[in-house]
């Protein structure tokens, strides 16, 4: 399968655990992190209405810039690192193969 690309998300201390994810299917980040079983809330369901999909970008490929609606709803988190992401708002592409998060912890 060569659609496929590998996320890894840390876990803890030099824990990291490898996804594949499909680049063909239009999926975002915080879709592939919930069929994953990672506490992911996604209360509104990915429109970048609530913060809930909070994940830190540690290493990896690098992204496109936030959205306006984006940075408002990273505004509003009570601890946003400098790498702060919405993974509703990450789509799972060819060119993020390799990417590194963590799932931020729910505020």
């Amino acid at each position: 399968m060569s659609d496929d690309i590998r996320i890894y998300v840390e876990e803890g201390p030099g824990q990291r655990r490898e996804l594949e994810a499909p680049t063909d299917m239009g999926l975002s980040l915080m879709e592939l992190l919930k069929a994953n079983d990672y506490p992911i809330q996604a209360t509104c369901g990915g429109m970048a209405l609530c913060a809930t999909c909070h994940v830190e970008v540690l290493a990896g490929p690098p992204l496109p810039e936030p959205s306006d609606d984006e940075w408002a709803m990273l505004d509003t988190l009570p601890v946003l690192h400098e790498t702060s992401r919405l993974s509703c708002q990450i789509r799972l592409a060819p060119g993020l193969d390799g990417l590194v998060v963590r799932v931020a912890d729910p505020a």
